[in-house]
């Protein structure tokens, strides 16, 4: 397993693609400003030594090596001894609405990102609990299997969007039964979390929320809206609004909180319902009830030493840029004796 330690470092690579620019916008001009004033042939003529080929290449191992410190830089770590480690917690399934619906902005800044901000500080305050994701709209789709590692869970969670998804809708009942089928048959407490605006069209929810609390598993419910509602905002490819989701007849749809539908899918898994606001996620009575559960030792496998390996990535930068250095951007005199098409064209 690797890991970076200065993750801030990948920033420096947007210089690559800064020079990269130039340097093409550079070569497209000074083709340009060539033909404006004389012929391929002539320029030949004026500076036959230069290898275009070999600016290319220049340049192109200035771009590896910038590549390479970067990264060693971020400083890789490699895990190089695995061990079993006992930890006590229970099993938790975050189940996450992206539905078009969650694009509303009546909790700010919307309520998807909202809600992965509820998410992203539950993952915080966890102590030893495995997580999972599923994301659901009008299927559900594992995002995360179960894992105890948060910064992979984070990484996940900050990919989720409203795009990730083919089909819209919202499949509370589909996605609770992924949930269950996504736990394994260890003696561990387990729990789901539902975070959606609780606009169900797809399936009976209510059902599936039993089925679970028969397995032993409890549901909770978090309402990500407001009772008023709010138009649904859309957007084009460039993430510019063109305006709100209308109806067939032309009216601008207004998505609502379905509180009622929220609690009783709480009660039916026997688990607890809160309500998102402006001024809180509802993260909080969620938290002390999921803190309530007897938690139960779970052994995991887990890599507990790293090795640093930045020393590799700096080492081919420094060997990249010595190879840079020592390549001319002259032609080289053997390349000049078997020039065979300026000579057929000096013989003409």
């Amino acid at each position: 397993m690797i890991r970076f330690e200065n993750i801030e470092y990948f920033w420096f690579l947007l210089f690559g693609v800064i020079f990269l620019g130039v340097y093409m916008a550079y070569n497209s001009w000074k083709r340009s400003a060539s033909k404006n004033f004389s012929s391929h042939k002539q320029l030949e003529g004026i500076n036959p030594n230069t290898s275009d080929t070999k600016n290319i290449l220049k340049f192109v191992l200035l771009l590896l090596a910038l590549v390479f410190l970067v990264i060693g830089l971020a400083d890789p770590k490699i895990g190089s001894k695995l061990e079993k480690v006992k930890r006590e917690g229970i099993d938790l399934m975050l189940v996450l609405d992206v539905s078009n619906s969650m694009m509303a902005e009546d909790i700010k800044p919307n309520r998807l990102e909202r809600s992965k901000m509820a998410i992203s500080n539950l993952i915080d305050r966890l102590q030893g609990d495995r997580i999972g994701i599923i994301v659901f709209a009008g299927h559900a789709y594992k995002q995360l299997p179960l894992t105890t590692d948060y910064s992979a869970a984070k990484l996940f969670l900050s990919a989720v969007d409203s795009k990730i998804v083919p089909t819209q809708g919202t499949a509370i009942g589909e996605a609770i039964d992924m949930s269950v089928e996504s736990f394994d048959e260890k003696e561990h407490n387990k729990a789901i979390i539902i975070i959606t605006d609780g606009e169900n069209h797809e399936d009976d929810a209510v059902v599936a929320a039993s089925k679970a609390l028969e397995q032993g598993i409890k549901v909770f419910t978090i309402g990500m809206g407001l009772p008023d509602g709010a138009p649904i905002p859309l957007y084009n490819d460039y993430g510019g609004q063109t305006g709100f989701k209308k109806d067939k007849d032309g009216k601008t749809v207004v998505t609502k909180l379905n509180e009622d539908m929220l609690r009783q899918i709480a009660a039916a898994g026997n688990g607890a319902y809160s309500r998102a606001n402006n001024g809180s996620s509802g993260l909080s009575k969620i938290f002390d009830e999921i803190n309530s559960i007897q938690k139960k030792e779970i052994e995991t496998k887990q890599f507990t030493d790293y090795e640093h390996r930045f020393q590799i990535y700096i080492f081919v930068a420094i060997i990249i840029l010595l190879l840079e250095f020592l390549i001319n951007k002259r032609r080289s005199k053997w390349a000049r004796k078997f020039d065979l098409f300026g000579k057929l064209e000096n013989n003409k």
